[in-house]
């Protein structure tokens, strides 16, 4: 049986790098690389943590089309258990377009797909009681989660005695905390990143945000902070800040989900909550150094070797 459950998002990417401009009409522009990776808030989680050697149990909706086929053959390929990846038969699989630009940064075209169909009777309730960790990926894209589904599920987790994780996939909307608000109290680990948690917050001011966060009832902020590190805080305690690794960055996507990997290895290793954040840096930056959501991370002996020789940012 499984350690966790990643219950979400199920995405195939398409990058093509480096990305400048799109080229007027008819004319063409020639990229140095395209390349297609399995994505999305549970899905890529969910390869990374094999990678780390944590048995997982993928849960989400694909499409009954070859991109639904690549997406699962991909993650069985790394170790995923992907038997309770359902084909949905009425919509394609969710899909993204990333032209990544040579900073590392991108815009993202995206269609929602069979992550619209997803709801609560997917939730396999008799794997979820053998595992140990419960992640909740994708909150904002999953319209038959979000809301006062995603509220009983998590509170239903948190009564079976697992831990529990949550990431988001959003844009800014004016109803973002009445969505998620009732969720926070069954959240151990909330993992957005800061810009997320800024819209989420209705402010850009960190010390805000948090207590804004932990007022709702999450149990502990992990606000992911791209160069200036992560942010931790538990309920009731000071934040730690943690500084970054001095990377050249390829491309940005995935590194949140790869830190959401590294952090969730740590919480079943019995690391201590910096420890946890520190392997999840190590696996975000790893990802960054590559493009997709799949690159970097090779195994959890290359990531210690990493996390404990790589230069910091000071």
């Amino acid at each position: 049986m499984p350690q966790v459950v990643s219950f979400g998002a199920h995405i195939a990417d398409a990058l093509g790098w480096p990305f400048t401009a799109v080229p007027e009409g008819q004319h063409l522009a020639i990229l140095e690389k395209i390349k297609f990776t399995v994505a999305g808030t549970a899905a890529a989680p969910s390869v990374n943590l094999a990678k780390l050697g944590v048995d997982v149990t993928t849960v989400g909706r694909v499409g009954d089309d070859a991109i639904g086929e690549f997406v699962r053959s991909t993650m069985a390929s790394f170790g995923v258990d992907v038997t309770l990846l359902v084909t949905d038969p009425e919509r394609q699989t969710s899909s993204s377009l990333l032209p990544i630009r040579r900073d590392g940064s991108r815009p993202a075209l995206h269609v929602i797909g069979a992550n619209a169909g997803l709801c609560e009777d997917d939730v396999p309730w008799d794997v979820v009681a053998q595992a140990k960790v419960f992640h909740m990926g994708g909150a904002f894209i999953l319209p038959g989660i979000d809301g006062e589904p995603m509220e009983r599920i998590l509170r239903r987790v948190k009564e079976m005695g697992l831990t529990t994780t949550c990431d988001f996939l959003m844009s800014p909307r004016p109803d973002a905390l009445d969505v998620i608000g009732p969720s926070l109290p069954y959240i151990d680990y909330l993992m957005p990143n800061i810009e997320e948690a800024g819209w989420l917050a209705g402010t850009e001011d960190r010390e805000q945000i948090i207590a804004t966060l932990h007022g709702r009832g999450a149990g502990c902020t992990v606000l992911t902070m791209g160069g200036d590190g992560v942010s931790l805080a538990r309920k009731g305690e000071p934040e730690v800040v943690l500084p970054a690794y001095a990377i050249d960055v390829v491309d940005t996507t995935g590194c949140g989900d790869a830190f959401t990997s590294g952090f969730i290895a740590g919480l079943l290793e019995g690391l201590s909550l910096e420890e946890c954040a520190e392997l999840g840096l190590a696996c975000g930056s790893l990802v960054a150094t590559g493009l997709g959501s799949d690159a970097g991370i090779v195994d959890r002996e290359q990531v210690e070797n990493f996390r404990t020789t790589y230069p910091r940012i000071s």
